[in-house]
């Protein structure tokens, strides 16, 4: 792992190496190779290097700073690095900046800031479509404020929360602002490129795909409402020994569990697809995250055999199918095949699809309904939704407007249209 060291452009020492950059550099303060994390070997190497730092302090551009931690940071260190990182960032910019959290909320953030605004989301996942418009016009709102305003966005986990963000801004300032800052979008290309695509997931390209077409107007956008019927799996993963899986849905609605399936039991080389069915359609709108794991036999642990989110407004034909590589985590599984996907068959209203009997599973296929399992009822997201205000009933403390992207000249004088998406911001 000494090859960490190399790729940083500042060596490790004991004291937090911050400078002051004006243009786009990095800061990282890295453990020492004995105490690092050994990495698994699912891993690759670049995934590997994400872990070994402590603290990864970036000018994106002038006036955006990215700072990063990873999440296996130890809390003395995370806590003393915090310090530094608001200590340089009083010297440098005075009370000009302003801090935006995308992980969970902690008080001790906004102790050493008063100026925070808290987005959280789970790491590894994608945000709701309507609260990466709610960043942007928040962020565009306080850069546009003062010349001397910079943004700050805060991360404690895997980069792909920071690359979403970036991204995203970079496409909503190609619509709303001046051919000047053609550079900076270039920083923030370069940013989301080279230090975020390739340790992000693909449901948070696929978020940030979504907002640039609807700014674009190259997605139109889906107000037919959507019920799910089928989830096919194509291709058995081998999660037991013998091969084969045993695997049970939930779906998620604004991150809220709205269905869950019973547990198949599915023998590799018996089948070669699943089908789940939904009877009556479930019906589904906006910001959907679907998962599917594995109950291990006779073992009170599952494994999360795919994950994939999407939003309904840009889903216009009744099956969708997204390829192993489009599946969050799924895409490095080697138990996975490499030829699998997963299908979703949609209809307009909830009632039984005529003519699909060729979807039933065989024989072989067992399903167990017995969903008071407490690991099935299990809610992954629970405790993050009450940490982070991330649930249907609690909102961010201040909102914008819902019309964020109304609100954006090119866009509403071009298409004419707006986000079918509750949004909104913090009042500053």
């Amino acid at each position: 792992m000494a090859l960490s060291v190399a790729l940083t452009q500042h060596a490790p020492s004991s004291d937090l190496p911050l400078k002051h950059v004006d243009t786009m550099g990095s800061t990282k303060s890295s453990k020492s190779v004995e105490s690092r994390r050994r990495p698994s070997r699912s891993l690759s190497l670049l995934q590997a290097l994400e872990e070994s730092y402590e603290l990864d302090l970036i000018y994106i551009t002038e006036r955006i700073i990215s700072v990063s931690f990873p999440s296996s940071v130890e809390e003395q260190s995370y806590a003393a690095n915090l310090q530094e990182v608001a200590s340089m960032l009083r010297s440098k910019h005075g009370h000009n900046y302003l801090l935006f959290n995308l992980s969970e909320k902690r008080y001790d953030i906004s102790q050493l800031n008063p100026k925070v605004l808290d987005f959280g989301w789970p790491d590894h996942h994608a945000p709701a479509l309507d609260k990466i418009c709610s960043i942007c016009k928040a962020m565009d709102t306080w850069l546009s404020a003062d010349s001397h305003n910079v943004v700050v966005i805060h991360n404690k986990g895997n980069r792909g929360r920071t690359g979403v963000v970036v991204a995203a801004y970079m496409h909503y300032s190609n619509i709303s602002a001046s051919a000047d800052q053609a550079l900076d979008r270039f920083a923030m290309k370069r940013f989301y490129e080279d230090k975020v695509l390739p340790v992000g997931q693909p449901s948070q390209k696929r978020y940030v795909e979504y907002f640039s077409g609807l700014l674009s107007g190259h997605i139109k956008i889906n107000n037919k409402p959507l019920f799910l019927h089928h989830v096919i799996m194509h291709g058995i993963p081998n999660f037991e020994s013998k091969g084969g899986c045993r695997p049970f849905l939930k779906i998620y609605q604004a991150m809220q569990p709205v269905y869950t399936s019973g547990i198949y039991n599915v023998q590799g080389d018996s089948q070669t697809s699943i089908c789940i069915t939904i009877e009556p359609g479930l019906l589904l709108k906006g910001d959907i995250l679907l998962k599917c794991y594995h109950k291990r036999y006779r073992s009170p642990c599952r494994d999360v055999i795919f994950r994939v989110q999407f939003h309904t407004c840009a889903v216009h034909d009744l099956g969708v199918v997204f390829g192993k590589d489009e599946l969050d985590e799924t895409f490095k599984d080697d138990r996975f095949p490499e030829y699998g996907k997963v299908e979703f068959i949609f209809s307009f209203g909830p009632e039984k699809i005529h003519g699909v009997d060729h979807l039933e599973n065989g024989p072989s296929v067992s399903v167990d309904y017995n969903t008071q399992d407490s690991l099935i009822r299990w809610d992954s997201y629970e405790n993050f939704n009450q940490s982070c205000e991330d649930t249907t009933d609690e909102k961010p403390k201040a909102l914008w407007d819902l019309s964020v992207v109304r609100d954006i000249p090119a866009f509403s004088h071009r298409h004419g249209q707006s986000l079918p998406v509750e949004g909104a911001v913090v009042t500053l």
